[in-house]
């Protein structure tokens, strides 16, 4: 669902973009509807984890209330394994009403090891309805390229890419222990997204996916929670990459690299019949809780049945990491699923204040949840 634009700089900044990034006219760049919502529910969910830093050849199955983890099916080529690496991939399957709907959300670090996992999981590129990114990170992000690369063939002619924002395309950089240097950690580039005809989705507000998934919208931080230390941000576009920050912060601005916060990073969600909400948190940098209660409020359910994803607390000092946690149990989910940057002491914490609520999974595991 998406609208024509109505911010005369920001269709001036992206109709520039798309002049630059179109190939043979093609267009890449849509808004998000800020219409409310109606919010779509489901009767079954699973989650394929296609990349986590991850794999235990053991992992066994796991259920606990009304949800399950399947661990991966062993290759018939002794010679071939599932890989790992810092980063996360998802593949998320629905049904509703006898319909099923496919989207992908992230794509790791590289797509040498998202495609040899897709290949052994044994996923089916042309099943996919919709593709989704969570945030500017090159370890979410860094497979994409390479995916469209070997399988747009395969995707629907007019497949999008749903992104929460404009910031998503900012180029980031890491501190390095030498002050004022910065190392380069990449920009996710829509020249070459136009290059292979995928629209690009910008989803500051909450929007329906495919029919059967919503997106939160930009997270307003309402909880205790805060951004740990990590990237830089630099807003600006230069020769077509980059983002163009002039819609949504002030022109002075353009061209300063300060730390990141994460302004347009978005969680993707489902209603599951009689369940609840699933809520996916890639990183979760702006808050686990935070974008939980966005996903209530823009929902307007109340019940959490799942939080699942990367909720960025490995870094966590203890005493916040504690609190945080405490606010994850007052939400009363069913259970929850941390994944690639929620940290051994997430796990641990979590574990002791919520006991078997929490089910930690494997590359390519696969997560039920519904009927």
């Amino acid at each position: 669902m998406t609208r024509d634009l109505p911010r005369r700089d920001f269709l001036k900044g992206s109709a520039a973009l798309a002049g630059i990034a179109a190939a043979g006219g093609f267009s890449c760049v849509e808004i998000a509807s800020a219409a409310p919502i109606e919010v779509p529910t489901v009767d079954k969910l699973s989650i394929r984890v296609l990349v986590d830093s991850s794999f235990d050849m053991f992992f066994r199955a796991k259920q606990a209330n009304g949800v399950s983890i399947a661990p991966p099916t062993r290759s018939a080529d002794f010679r071939k394994s599932l890989h790992n690496e810092w980063g996360l991939s998802l593949w998320l399957e629905s049904q509703a009403a006898g319909a099923q709907r496919t989207l992908m959300l992230d794509y790791g670090y590289t797509p040498d090891v998202l495609i040899n996992n897709m290949e052994l999981v044994g996923v089916e590129p042309a099943k996919l309805d919709g593709l989704i990114v969570s945030h500017g990170h090159y370890d979410h992000f860094g497979g994409l390229i390479g995916f469209l690369d070997k399988y747009r063939d395969k995707l629907p002619a007019d497949v999008k890419l749903y992104a929460g924002g404009e910031d998503n395309f900012c180029h980031r950089v890491s501190a390095t222990p030498t002050k004022g240097q910065f190392t380069d950690f990449g920009a996710l580039d829509r020249r070459e997204l136009a290059a292979h005809k995928v629209t690009t989705v910008l989803c500051e507000t909450p929007t329906v996916i495919a029919g059967h998934a919503f997106t939160t919208g930009k997270i307003t931080r309402r909880s205790i929670e805060r951004i740990l230390p990590q990237t830089w941000v630099e807003f600006g576009m230069k020769d077509g990459l980059g983002c163009n920050a002039s819609h949504y912060l002030p022109a002075e601005m353009e061209g300063k690299i300060v730390p990141d916060e994460h302004i347009h990073e978005h969680a993707t969600c489902f209603n599951i019949k009689d369940k609840g909400l699933v809520v996916i948190s890639s990183c979760g940098h702006v808050g686990i809780v935070n974008s939980v209660k966005q996903a209530q409020e823009v929902s307007g359910i109340q019940k959490v049945h799942a939080v699942v994803g990367g909720f960025h607390l490995g870094p966590a000092p203890k005493d916040y990491l504690t609190e945080v946690v405490a606010q994850i149990k007052k939400l009363e989910p069913d259970v929850v699923v941390p994944m690639h940057c929620s940290g051994l002491n997430f796990v641990q914490e979590a574990s002791a204040q919520m006991g078997d609520k929490v089910l930690v999974t494997t590359t390519g595991s696969r997560l039920s949840f519904g009927a």
